[in-house]
């Protein structure tokens, strides 16, 4: 199975979701060779979400992609998800039968899918990253730079990413509203 994880901006973002993404597919025993869209640079929310640009992508890589994976922040918009379901509409009109897209909001960003997978410090409680709207700024800026990582690519997500995949049960059992229930849609169109 070829999978495209289509990030809202490559240029962070892909350190986070290759490692985890592989290893959700392994975890579900599914042999895939799974890519971030590095072509467009989309460059943010808005332009991830533009019906356009979404059509650019599924017409460039049609017929070589099985599965399409938007994946991107909510970034405290509760209705980012309706939107996202609206792309998922418009993506089914222009899809083979046997290729897919699934479109996915981290809840708040990407970021906390790290931190999911790793042990935080003692004084921070996981319902409160949850909460936050900013948990980048809030959260992870300061595990990253408390682990020296800040000069490191991404920020310390490459790094981070990866030893946060290792353990990705622990981050799909604390992050079921969203990469919880990613997998569940996955399972269910492979």
């Amino acid at each position: 199975m070829n999978v495209l994880i289509i990030p809202e901006d490559f240029r962070k973002d892909q350190y986070i979701l290759q490692p985890i993404i592989n290893a959700m597919f392994e975890g579900m025993g599914k042999k895939a060779k799974i890519r971030v869209c590095q072509e467009p640079l989309l460059g943010g929310i808005s332009q991830a979400t533009k019906t356009e640009n979404i059509a650019k992508i599924l017409k460039k890589y049609k017929g070589m992609v099985d599965l399409f994976l938007l994946c991107v922040d909510r970034d405290g918009k509760q209705h980012r998800k309706q939107r996202l379901e609206e792309l998922e509409h418009f993506a089914s009109t222009l899809l083979a039968e046997k290729a897919f897209f699934i479109a996915e909001n981290a809840w708040q960003e990407l970021e906390v899918w790290i931190l999911a997978g790793h042990t935080m410090p003692s004084q921070w409680r996981w319902k409160d990253i949850r909460n936050e709207t900013n948990p980048k700024e809030m959260y992870y800026l300061p595990f990253a730079k408390q682990c020296k990582l800040l000069d490191s690519p991404g920020e310390g997500r490459k790094i981070l990413a990866a030893e946060a995949a290792r353990n990705y049960n622990r981050i799909a059992k604390l992050c079921p509203e969203d990469i919880g229930a990613l997998e569940n849609r996955i399972r269910a169109v492979i």
